[in-house]
């Protein structure tokens, strides 16, 4: 007879099923650990965007001055600082500007650091490390500090820009770029594009990486041009990624307001130029008129929110 003691075997559940506790109930039991470790950040962000987001919601709703500033109680307008705007024409040719301006940047930002992706892929890694560097120091570069250098190059009177062209046969001596709206948004969509492909470039060469060298190997020999890797191949696999930075691009086009600023104070007439930002600094700190201020920012955020809703909408479905 044998001594060894083995242990009983697990009494059966009901139906037959052993008592313990399958994997999905496991799971489920585990499940709200991840609310609870993303519930910090969840609260920091409300706090730190819910107060300012609140405070204009309920700015843009009264009559809100330079007497309010001074401690005077603001007056409830209810839509009136809406209605007021959307009547104006005004805020509809700066909308329109800045929708153009947006999607032109945004556009020629994705489609130039596409290239300068496809390029970084295809040279050698001394060309492709001074890219990459070249790169980083353009965008690393504080933003006051590269407009400061961009004013020196187009200023009308001691410019660089002025001085090339005169040598080259050009009057252009004394000539305000600034000045004509054509020239200053020409100049604006060069310093914003200048300063964003780095980031659209990088991290399209990121998703390119990522993509096997046995695939495009392989449509080579069945006799694929380099087009046409490109357009069937490449581009479907790294769609995620620019469709992210093409709806980071369009965002960030769209709130731009140092570059438009400072170009401003440099030479270029304030109420020809100006674009959501700007139009919303010059209601808010130029006239005092904190109402209208947040009207137009509330108006700003919906427009926001319905640029970037087809990419969330796009996402919630393939998590589903």
């Amino acid at each position: 007879m044998s001594t060894d003691a083995k242990a009983p075997p697990l009494a059966p559940g009901r139906g037959g099923q052993s008592s313990e506790p399958g994997p999905a109930i496991r799971r489920r039991k585990a499940s709200k650990a991840p609310y609870y470790l993303i519930l910090p950040a969840i609260i920091i962000l409300l706090v730190a965007l819910g107060y300012p987001v609140g405070w204009q919601i309920i700015t843009s709703f009264q009559k809100f001055g330079l007497m309010q500033q001074f401690g005077g109680s603001p007056e409830f307008v209810g839509f009136e600082n809406y209605i007021a705007l959307l009547g104006t024409s005004e805020l509809w040719v700066v909308l329109g500007r800045s929708l153009l301006f947006c999607l032109l940047s945004a556009f020629l930002t994705v489609a130039i650091g596409g290239l300068l992706a496809l390029l970084m892929q295809r040279v050698g890694t001394a060309a492709r490390l001074m890219l990459q560097v070249s790169m980083l120091l353009a965008w690393a570069m504080p933003v006051v500090a590269a407009m400061t250098v961009w004013v020196w190059l187009i200023d009308w009177r001691r410019g660089v820009l002025n001085w090339l062209l005169v040598q080259f046969g050009i009057d252009a001596e004394g000539h305000n770029w600034l000045a004509d709206p054509v020239t200053f948004f020409l100049i604006a969509v060069v310093i914003v594009v200048w300063m964003s492909v780095p980031f659209v470039a990088l991290s399209l060469y990121a998703g390119l990486t990522q993509i096997s060298g046995e695939v495009l190997e392989a449509a080579g020999m069945d006799g694929a041009t380099g087009w046409q890797r490109t357009r069937y191949i490449i581009l479907p696999l790294i769609a995620p990624v620019l469709s992210i930075v093409l709806l980071l691009q369009l965002i960030w086009d769209l709130r731009v307001f140092t570059q438009i600023k400072l170009l401003q104070d440099a030479g270029g007439v304030a109420n020809e130029t100006n674009m959501l930002g700007t139009f919303i600094y010059q209601l808010g700190v130029g006239s005092g008129d904190f109402g209208m201020a947040s009207a137009v920012s509330i108006l700003m955020l919906i427009l926001t929110i319905g640029i970037s809703w087809y990419y969330v909408r796009s996402l919630m479905k393939e998590e589903n």
